[in-house]
C-alpha cells in the first residue's frame, strides 16, 4: 500500500497508520511527511480547551453532530493523559464520541501527551497535517484539560474555544488564569446550572475591563448534554472565520508552521547530540552532577560543544 496516496484518498486505515508513525517516530516518517506537506494548510483548526470536567468531549461530540448536517468532513484529535502502564492514551474522550465511529467522514484519534506540557501531544501538529491532506474541512483539537497552563493549543489553532462551567468556586479567580487570554470564543457550558448568569455577567465585565484595545470575544452559553446552544456556537465559529482578513488567517497558519519547524529542529539536534554520547559517559555526567562536582548547565554546554566540534 502506498501510504501517502491512500491518505490523500481519505482512507481511514492509512490515516490511522500515518498518525501512528509520527507518534512513534517510525521509520520513513520524515519522507512521508515531506510528501504530505504540499496538501496541507486548507482546513479550519479549532482548539477546544478548558478545565477537566467542563464537558469538552460532550461539546465536541455535539458540534460534530451539527457540522455533519452540512456534510463537513471532520477530524478530531482528543489529547488524553498518558497511561502510567502502557504509555498510551487513556481513551476516555474517544469513548464519549463512539456514536460517530461508523461515520466514514469523521475520524477520531486519541493521542497520549507522553509527558508533553501544555495539554498537547508532541505529534499533534503532524497529525493535523495528515488530517488536512486526507481532506478534512474542520479539525477539532481537544486538549487534555490541565488547567491554567494549557495554552500551547494557541500555537496550532485558527480559533480557540475556552470552555467554562459555573459553580467551580471563586469564578473571579478562574478569570485570572492564563488560559483566559487565548480565547476567541468563550463557552459557558452546563448553562442550566445555578450561577450560569452570574458567571456570564462577571466574565463580560472582566473582558470589558481587560480588553479595551482589542475586540471582545463572544460568549456562548450551552448545555452540551442536551445539544442546547450548539447551533449558536457553530454560527459564532463561522462568523469568526468569515470576518477575519486573509492577513490574520495567514498569521495564524504561519504560527503553526513556526511551532512545527522549531519542534523538528529540536528533535534533530537532540538526536544528533545523543548519537555522540555513550551511555557510560552520560551516567558519569549524572554521577558528577549528583556529587555536586559540576552542574547540569556546564555539562550541557560541554555536550553541545562536542557536537559543534564534530559538525
Amino acid at each position: 500500500m502506498d501510504l501517502v496516496k491512500e491518505v490523500l484518498k481519505g482512507n481511514a486505515r492509512a490515516v490511522a497508520k500515518a498518525i501512528s508513525l509520527v507518534e512513534n517516530n517510525g521509520k520513513n516518517t520524515q519522507e512521508m511527511m515531506k510528501k504530505i506537506f504540499p496538501y496541507t494548510g486548507k482546513s479550519v483548526i479549532v482548539g477546544v480547551t478548558g478545565s477537566p470536567g467542563s464537558g469538552k468531549s460532550t461539546l465536541v461530540d455535539q458540534m460534530v453532530e451539527y457540522l455533519r448536517k452540512d456534510k463537513s468532513k471532520i477530524g478530531i484529535i482528543a489529547v488524553d493523559p498518558t497511561s502510567p502502564f502502557s504509555g498510551g492514551a487513556i481513551l476516555g474522550d474517544r469513548i464519549r464520541m463512539m456514536r460517530h465511529s461508523l461515520d466514514a467522514e469523521v475520524f477520531i484519534r486519541s493521542m497520549a501527551t507522553r509527558g508533553h506540557l501544555g495539554g498537547l501531544a508532541k505529534a499533534t501538529g503532524e497529525a493535523i497535517a495528515i488530517f488536512e491532506a486526507a481532506g478534512k474541512n474542520m479539525i477539532l483539537v481537544e486538549t487534555v484539560g490541565v488547567g491554567q497552563d494549557e495554552v500551547e493549543v494557541v500555537k496550532l489553532a485558527d480559533l480557540i474555544l475556552v470552555i467554562l462551567i459555573p459553580g467551580t468556586g471563586d469564578d473571579i479567580q478562574i478569570f485570572k488564569a492564563g488560559i483566559m487570554e487565548i480565547a476567541d470564543i468563550f463557552v459557558i457550558n452546563k448553562a442550566d446550572s445555578s450561577g450560569a448568569d452570574k458567571m456570564e455577567n462577571q466574565l463580560r465585565a472582566m473582558l470589558e475591563l481587560g480588553m479595551k484595545n482589542r475586540e471582545i470575544p463572544p460568549v456562548v452559553k450551552t448545555v452540551a448534554t442536551e445539544g442546547e446552544g450548539i447551533g449558536l456556537l457553530i454560527d459564532e465559529i463561522q462568523n469568526f472565520i468569515s470576518k477575519k482578513s486573509p492577513e490574520f488567517q495567514a498569521k495564524r497558519k504561519k504560527r503553526l508552521l513556526s511551532w512545527m519547524l522549531k519542534d523538528i529542529i529540536k528533535d534533530k539536534i537532540f538526536e544528533r547530540i545523543s548519537q555522540n554520547i555513550e551511555e557510560s559517559d552520560f551516567d558519569e555526567f549524572i554521577e558528577r552532577i549528583y556529587q555536586r562536582e559540576t552542574d547540569p548547565y556546564s555539562v550541557a554546554d560541554k555536550i553541545v560543544g562536542r557536537f559543534k566540534a564534530k559538525s
